[in-house]
């Protein structure tokens, strides 16, 4: 992984970074789901969130979105100046920035006739599936899927594709238009090791021509050293975030998931 510009996750970088969550609380019919959050993720960073079910992740990644009501700020850095989004959802300041998502992955029929052109012109440009694809948005489709190097599966069904495969699929359609930040649900879940190498190789890479903030979840610790830069682990606060060696073996850590690993543990 190549070394991050801006620093580590810190309380004093300013307006270096990309994104910036303070006092971040959500909640939900009375009951707490986050209290208190408050990082930094950083332009050109790859930043893994951890934490066991129920902690408040997707519920993170939806007040990033703008889907959530919560009480904090969240603020994005960009050269020309912070844009403060408030809690009621408008944006304040600087340029609002332009956040790809992308869920985990949905499961389709394997008989399903709808091809990866058909899902993509769909979605990109409401076109019926139904009717024959016009050669523009073919051509526009096959230049947002070369962008994740997955071109030769234009015209595959969707049911067919491999765990791999559909993540480059939804990863594409996330950087149309190409994003400031880009937040992934869960990407390595149901990928094979290849494809989740492949994947992981293929977000460093992203990263470095766009200069994105990345900011995921995953289950799979024992790859975080290979690919995040900073790991959070979040159970509905921040327990720890650092390097990802620093927080896999931390207190914190083993107290949440009961294992041990990072410097002197074992996974």
């Amino acid at each position: 992984m190549r070394k991050i510009k801006h620093g580590k996750l810190s309380s004093n970088c300013a307006d270096s970074c990309c994104l910036k969550l303070d006092g971040l609380s959500v909640r939900l019919e009375g009951d707490s789901i986050l209290e208190d959050v408050s990082f930094h993720l950083h332009c050109g960073e790859i930043v893994a969130l951890i934490g066991p079910n129920g902690a408040g992740k997707s519920t993170l990644f939806r007040s990033i979105l703008g889907q959530m009501s919560y009480k904090g700020t969240i603020t994005f850095s960009p050269a020309g100046g912070p844009a403060i989004r408030l809690a009621d959802g408008t944006v304040t300041g600087g340029t609002r920035p332009l956040v790809g998502y992308v869920p985990q992955a949905p499961s389709f029929d394997r008989g399903d006739p709808v091809s990866v052109l058909d899902f993509f012109t769909a979605a990109t440009a409401k076109w019926p599936v139904w009717l024959p694809v016009p050669s523009k948005y073919r051509t526009r489709a096959a230049a947002c899927l070369a962008r994740v190097h997955g071109e030769d599966l234009l015209d595959r069904p969707m049911g067919v594709l491999s765990g791999g495969q559909l993540q480059r699929v939804l990863l594409a359609l996330a950087l149309e238009p190409v994003p400031h930040i880009l937040i992934l649900d869960e990407p390595l879940s149901g990928v094979d090791i290849e494809g989740e190498h492949q994947l992981l190789e293929m977000l460093d890479e992203l990263r470095t021509q766009y200069d994105l903030s990345i900011f995921l979840s995953t289950h799979d610790f024992a790859t975080l050293g290979q690919f995040a830069d900073q790991v959070i682990l979040l159970n509905r606060r921040v327990l720890k975030a650092g390097p990802p060696d620093d927080v896999l073996s931390s207190p914190e850590f083993y107290e949440t998931f009961h294992l041990r690993m990072g410097k002197g543990g074992a996974g």
